[in-house]
């Protein structure tokens, strides 16, 4: 079923389907746009889909028949408002998508909670084997999923360029949504690599994660700390011509990976 400004007010009333700010539900309004949406995950019959927080189904109706397709929600009520219409064309999931087994789809597209995009898009990258996602999140977050130095870099923007590569797609405006959020939304696209070595990129995300700690120390001070050892730490930097007083957001995603290799001997 189309969900549209037309038709929005009339399903969240008869059918007690109301957004819930907890889930951070807020329902795409604008078919064209979720027509675009869709049109970028590129999905054909044979896919193995898996849809993530489909809500009213925005995004489902054109999803729906031109692929296999699960959908996942942790809010029952949007589960039973679409099995109304798409009961035998769907597998239904009730549950939190961090708890389900991610490892067997071949493309995913969500609206991503703003509360928890990054710990959405972490889980993702470390656990599924998807070659192509679809993703939205507010305007501003997508910076910490595509730069590579600065401020907004971190270690998410270091696992996703050491798995693949991520594109800014569509800006929605905040008003295409019911109820309308504080801000507007990007998708973007997430295309695998697919010949990296992931468990080298996964150990890279952890290291970092450690690094980033304290940003505005150097990276010979962080990572003294997380080695305890000052020696090791001068030997790794030097090994890898990093310049001790450079901050580990000057430090570029493939010399993170060579300093968890030499690190761990690999």
């Amino acid at each position: 079923m189309e969900i549209n400004r037309n038709n929005i007010n009339e399903l969240v009333n008869k059918c007690h389907v109301s957004p819930d700010k907890d889930y951070g539900q807020n329902f795409l309004i604008e078919p064209s746009i979720s027509e675009k949406i869709v049109s970028l995950l590129d999905v054909n019959k044979t896919d193995n889909v898996l849809e993530i927080g489909p809500g009213l189904g925005s995004l489902t109706h054109f999803l729906c028949g031109n692929c296999v397709l699960s959908v996942c929600d942790i809010d029952s009520r949007m589960i039973a408002f679409l099995k109304i219409f798409y009961k035998n064309d769907i597998n239904f999931i009730l549950n939190d998508v961090r708890k389900i087994d991610v490892s067997s789809y071949d493309k995913i597209i969500a609206n991503l909670p703003y509360n928890i995009t990054t710990e959405l898009v972490s889980f993702l990258l470390m656990n599924s084997t998807a070659k192509k996602m679809v993703l939205m999140c507010q305007s501003e977050t997508y910076l910490h999923f595509s730069e590579t130095s600065g401020k907004e870099y971190g270690p998410i923007s270091i696992l996703i360029h050491l798995l693949g590569e991520v594109k800014k797609e569509i800006t929605v405006k905040k008003g295409s949504f019911y109820p309308s959020p504080k801000c507007n939304s990007l998708v973007f696209t997430y295309v695998s690599k697919g010949d990296v070595n992931k468990e080298f990129a996964i150990g890279t995300y952890k290291l970092t994660k450690s690094l980033f700690s304290n940003r505005r120390k150097t990276i010979y001070n962080n990572l003294k700390n997380h080695l305890r050892d000052e020696i090791k730490a001068k030997e790794v930097l030097s090994f890898l011509n990093i310049d001790v007083n450079k901050r580990p957001e000057e430090v570029s995603p493939i010399q993170y990976l060579e300093m968890y290799k030499y690190i761990n001997k690999i």
